[in-house]
């Protein structure tokens, strides 16, 4: 994808004759990535860069996106992160998928590129500590755990999860096992590479289980396996679950409709934005034409954090780094800092809000918040 022209002038906006900073930009914006994901995240980070220009821009020179498509595959990543290096950008920001981020973090701390994580929660989102690398998600062990507790407290104690080959759904699933098992839980593990949705339902039927989850690619294999679940009789006391946030979006409810309700997941909202996130909000549902997701609002804050980061250390990429922990900003979800958390190598927002919340059966374009953490 070319780069992104600047955004138009504004009253008040960074004076044009002024070089643009730039700032590579990865998202999944085509198949097989998560697309939808990829536009509100794209969304966001648009908003943001035209409200910062706005402003002035940084230190009266316009920000410009210069975005590249990943396609949800890491090695187009790594490629993308060398040439936006080769371009001379002064940061990196974005991507939705966690595999592909964690390759795109580690490239990015090999070549001394400061990226900034908007929306991926591998804990291990790199090998080694780093100063290159911050992030607004919440880590997985985090956000997963809130969920085992909702499951725990809605009475599921036997779980079993339809799991692809992946890092992110091996980490998710050992997340599960641990933290349900020190509680009297279990886990069962359904392998998705060798059974079909149909196989999934006779394998539930004798488990024991009371609960399935969803660790699986959206919209294949997670829609055919809910259908079938939905579909089966002896499974119709069986919760259906989707801690990755697949019913988030609005392709969920027009593929399944009614089947796709009452399938709790995660998503990272407060219970109120910021006023700066009502404002937002509408700026967002107006460029979607749709209610914008927790990734869209990622997209908004990741500009905002970073361009105080900006502010403090200037396009110099070794003194943006340095300034990871001292710049703070209010953005849409809360007060936005990075500090150093135990077990995660990266520079983190520690306060990133997490709920559980699914789609009302009533409403479909309602959702209900079932747990916060």
């Amino acid at each position: 994808m070319s780069t992104s022209p600047a955004s138009p002038a504004l009253p008040g906006a960074a004076r044009t004759d002024e070089p643009s900073v730039r700032i590579g930009a990865l998202a999944p914006l085509s198949r097989p990535g998560w697309v939808e994901a990829g536009e509100h995240l794209l969304a966001g980070l648009e908003l943001g860069v035209r409200e910062v220009n706005a402003a002035g821009g940084i230190d009266g020179r316009p920000l410009e996106l210069v975005i590249r498509d990943t396609a949800a595959d890491p090695r187009r990543a790594e490629a993308a992160v060398d040439e936006l290096a080769a371009l001379g950008v002064a940061a990196v920001v974005g991507e939705y998928h966690s595999v592909v981020a964690r390759a795109a973090a580690g490239r990015a701390d090999a070549l001394g590129l400061p990226f900034l994580c908007s929306s991926s929660v591998l804990d291990a989102l790199t090998d080694r500590p780093t100063e290159w690398v911050a992030r607004l998600s919440p880590p997985q062990s985090r956000g997963w755990q809130v969920y085992a507790d909702f499951l725990l407290g809605a009475g599921h104690s036997r779980i079993a999860v339809a799991a692809q080959p992946s890092v992110y759904w091996a980490s998710g699933t050992r997340i599960l096992r641990d933290h349900l098992a020190s509680r009297g839980g279990a886990v069962m593990e359904l392998d998705m590479s060798a059974l079909t949705p149909e196989a999934v339902c006779e394998e539930l039927a004798g488990s024991g289980a009371t609960a399935l989850l969803l660790l699986v690619g959206h919209p294949e294999p997670a829609v055919p396996i809910v259908r079938a679940v939905r579909g089966d009789r002896r499974l119709a006391g069986v919760l259906i679950g989707a801690p990755a946030g697949q019913p988030e979006f609005a392709e969920w409810a027009a593929l399944l409709g009614g089947d796709g309700a009452a399938i709790p997941f995660l998503r990272y909202l407060p219970e109120h934005l910021t006023p700066l996130g009502a404002h937002v909000e509408a700026a967002l549902r107006e460029r979607l034409s749709a209610e914008p997701s927790f990734v869209a609002y990622e997209g908004y804050d990741t500009v905002a954090i970073l361009a105080e980061v900006l502010r403090r250390g200037g396009t110099d990429r070794a003194r943006t780094a340095g300034a990871w922990p001292r710049a703070a900003v209010e953005g849409t979800r809360g007060r936005i800092a990075f500090s150093r958390v135990p077990g995660i190598n990266v520079w983190q927002w520690a306060d990133a809000p997490i709920q559980v919340v699914d789609r009302d059966p009533a409403e479909l374009g309602r959702f209900r918040v079932l747990r916060a953490g």
